[in-house]
């Protein structure tokens, strides 16, 4: 018997089956105490020897919004500003200076210090998984969420991470999405066209 008992079809729908890319916003604010709460939750998914090289800044602001605009491109505009947060999640590109605490038990340190080819594919995929496990834990606490990738990365991280250590990889708006705005759901590939068991 497994130790853990499956959610049920309506906490799967919420996350999954009723889960939308949000591009219009309801006027509804997002706290600051929801977003750490948020946080608490995403940080716990899986990385690489516990990296956990994502680094998020959640623009809230009418001051940081209008930094952010330049960012943009033309079709992402209007969604990010009616947004009530817009995360830019990057990553960090020296997170390896964190694994003795994050991951104690071997110098984890030493696989990633002066080897950029490999620091620059690990902290991209794993902040990419971090950026996920944002999406599905905001779902889960009945929030909805927008993801895009279509803004100029190297004026945000001129913007927004100046010092040059952290780079962004994508932004992901979140809020109470206008389901009135939605378009019908994309297709997906079947089982057969996109998996095989060996």
């Amino acid at each position: 018997m497994p130790e853990q008992a499956p959610l049920s079809d309506t906490a799967l729908d919420q996350v999954f089956g009723n889960g939308r890319t949000f591009k219009a916003w309801r006027d509804v604010p997002v706290s600051d105490d929801l977003l750490h709460r948020l946080y608490d939750l995403w940080k716990l998914g899986p990385t690489s020897a516990n990296c956990s090289p994502a680094r998020v800044i959640f623009v809230k602001s009418a001051e940081a919004k209008e930094r952010l605009k330049p960012c943009l491109s033309p079709g992402n505009l209007e969604a990010v500003m009616a947004a009530p947060v817009t995360a830019i999640v990057g990553y960090d590109t020296q997170f390896y200076e964190w694994l003795p605490e994050l991951f104690p038990h071997t110098d984890a340190r030493a696989w990633f210090a002066g080897n950029p080819p490999l620091i620059d594919e690990t902290a991209f995929r794993n902040s990419s998984m971090q950026a996920g496990y944002m999406i599905l834990a905001a779902r889960a606490l009945g929030l909805d969420c927008g993801p895009m990738s279509g803004f100029d990365r190297a004026r945000t991280d001129a913007e927004f991470f100046p010092d040059g250590r952290v780079k962004s990889n994508l932004l992901v708006n979140i809020g109470y999405g206008d389901r009135d705005a939605l378009r019908p759901r994309g297709p997906r590939l079947a089982f057969d066209e996109a998996c095989v068991i060996e």
